[in-house]
C-alpha cells in the first residue's frame, strides 16, 4: 500500500516538508510506502468553474499548464493521502487549495474512499482554522479521516524549527500510526486491535 503526502508549500524543504516527513518515515516503520511531492513555488491557477473537465470526462482539468494534472495523475496509485500546509493569515496556502479544489472536481473518483489526513504548520495562531479547512474536502469526498492525539498541528517559524516541537511531531508521528492502522484494516490485512501509542510528550510555548 502507499500513501501520497502532498508538501503544500513554497518552501521545498522547509517545516512543512519536516512535518510530512516525520508521516513518512513512520508510515515506512508500518510497512506502507509513502510519497512526497512539492507543489512547487510557481504560479497555480484557481478553478474557474467552466465544466471542461467533466465534458472531456478525462479525469484532468483542462488548464494543464501547472501543477494540478501532475499531481493528480497520481492519485489512482494512491491507498490514502496527507496534505500538508504552511498557515498564511489563518488560512492554508492558496496554491494547495487550488489544487485540492481542481483535481477533486475533475478526477474525484481516484480519491474517494481513501483514507487521508491533512496537517498544518504556523508560527503561533491560525492552525486550527487553517486545519478545518484541509478537512472539509475529504468531508464532501467520502474519505475517512485519519485522526491523532491531538489536531495534526505543529509550530515553527524558521526552516527546522518545527523539529524542537516535542508534541507536534508526536503527533505526526501517531497520526501516521492511525492511517497504517486504517489502511491495513480497509484492506481486511492482519491489524493490530489498537494502533501503537507512545507516551504523550506534553508541550507548551513556555521554555
Amino acid at each position: 500500500m502507499k500513501v501520497l503526502l502532498i508538501n503544500g508549500s513554497p518552501h521545498k524543504n522547509g517545516n512543512t516538508f519536516l512535518a510530512l516527513s516525520e508521516i513518512a518515515q513512520t508510515l515506512n516503520n508500518d510497512g506502507i510506502d509513502s510519497e512526497i511531492v512539492w507543489i512547487g513555488n510557481k504560479p497555480v491557477r484557481g478553478c474557474v468553474a467552466c465544466g471542461m473537465c467533466k465534458a472531456n470526462d478525462n479525469g484532468k482539468c483542462v488548464f494543464d499548464d501547472d501543477v494540478c494534472n501532475v499531481i493528480s495523475a497520481k492519485f489512482s496509485e494512491a491507498d490514502g493521502f496527507v496534505f500538508g500546509s504552511p498557515v498564511y493569515y489563518g488560512q492554508p496556502n492558496g496554491a494547495l487549495l487550488s489544487i485540492m479544489q481542481r483535481s477533486f472536481f475533475s478526477n474525484g473518483t481516484n480519491v474517494q474512499n481513501k483514507p487521508a489526513a491533512v496537517v498544518t504548520i504556523c508560527r503561533r495562531g491560525g492552525a486550527t482554522a487553517a486545519f478545518e479547512s484541509l478537512q472539509m474536502p475529504l468531508q464532501m469526498m467520502n474519505m475517512p479521516i485519519a485522526t491523532s492525539q491531538y489536531w495534526n498541528i505543529a509550530y515553527g517559524r524558521e526552516q527546522g524549527q518545527v523539529e524542537l516541537d516535542t508534541e507536534g511531531m508526536q503527533t505526526m508521528r501517531t497520526v501516521a500510526h492511525n492511517l497504517a492502522w486504517m489502511l491495513c484494516g480497509l484492506r481486511g490485512e492482519n491489524a493490530p486491535a489498537v494502533p501503537e501509542r507512545e507516551e504523550w510528550q506534553p508541550m507548551h510555548f513556555i521554555r
